[in-house]
């Protein structure tokens, strides 16, 4: 990633993984944790506000490593300034998309960027990156696997411990089951890396071989890592009953974005707002405790409109 750009070079230059993290980190080992059942958690619920980037997409200079026009060049975003934002806004995290990083970034830039983030009073609720896995053994989903492991690293250097991931749709020389075959092995070589970073990888309801809950918990289910959980995206079950979906799903939630909209049926239907309240009884339900992320993705001008959502999401949360 850095869009494609390979991480090659020195610790000053790029991005590389072998400078990055101590033998320290890498102690930590998945064989000692159980494997994936619903998470248990003690105590009652607990959220965490946050704000993802990719709902300012627009006016970030950058787009999966191709510049890009900033919607309002006055209004034009970095990550610094997007960490910025989310703390002025009273966001306890910023989740920060891959997609906009300037693919000359460097080890010492995102060095730069934790500190930032801590002197704000941010965490880094998580990171996300693009990625497809129904793809065929090859070069192509070697260098998936690659970029999901380079942001691994990258994730773990910025202090975080959640990276949200895609399954994909299923390439057309596969069936789905050999498309979900691919998927499963992918996401265990990842996992099985993520393990000795300490960091978690987030398997979102993103369409392709996940649409439906049935589909995205037969994966998690199969993959059976402890280092693997759903990141439950609110607006994407696009189902008769996107609630029910979610309720199915939150059990085994490890990060939650949050949108403003639903669409029953398909991507056809018309959208309806979505209600927070009902959202966070569904997590209360199952005790989670973590990031609530606003991922903002309607018409209205997200400098107008996130600021509101954040105030909705904030009183549904008590």
């Amino acid at each position: 990633m850095f869009s494609s750009v390979s991480a090659t070079g020195c610790r000053s230059e790029r991005l590389t993984r072998r400078t990055w993290l101590g033998a320290a980190v890498a102690s930590v080992a998945a064989t000692t944790l159980p494997a994936v059942e619903p998470i248990s958690r003690t105590g009652e619920p607990r959220f965490q506000l946050g704000l993802a980037a990719y709902g300012y997409r627009t006016f970030f200079p950058w787009m999966r490593g191709k510049a890009q026009k900033p919607a309002d060049e006055a209004r034009a975003l970095t990550i610094r300034s997007f960490i910025d934002l989310a703390a002025d806004l009273g966001c306890d995290g910023a989740e920060l998309t891959a997609y906009f990083f300037d693919p000359a970034t460097t080890h010492d830039d995102l060095v730069a960027l934790r500190r930032h983030a801590f002197l704000r009073g941010i965490a880094i609720s998580g990171t996300a990156v693009g990625n497809r896995f129904t793809l065929p053994s090859g070069p192509d989903l070697d260098r998936e696997i690659e970029v999901v492991k380079e942001w691994i690293d990258h994730t773990a250097l910025l202090g975080s411990s959640h990276l949200r991931v895609f399954a994909g749709t299923a390439d057309k020389t596969l069936s789905e089951e050999e498309a979900f075959t691919q998927c499963v092995a992918s996401l265990e070589a990842c996992c099985d890396y993520a393990s000795s970073r300490g960091v978690f990888l987030g398997l979102e309801n993103h369409g392709g071989i996940v649409a439906t809950a049935d589909e995205l918990l037969k994966v998690v289910e199969a993959v059976k890592s402890p280092w693997l959980g759903v990141n439950l995206d609110t607006g994407n079950f696009r189902t008769e009953d996107p609630y029910g979906d979610l309720a199915r799903c939150a059990p085994y939630a490890i990060n939650v974005q949050y949108k403003v909209e639903i669409q029953r049926g398909s991507r056809d239907a018309p959208k309806e707002p979505a209600d927070p309240g009902r959202v966070v009884k569904i997590l209360r339900d199952v005790g989670y405790q973590g990031f609530l992320t606003l991922e903002y993705e309607a018409a209205e001008d997200p400098f107008e409109a996130v600021p509101r959502h954040l105030d909705e999401l904030r009183e549904a949360c008590g």
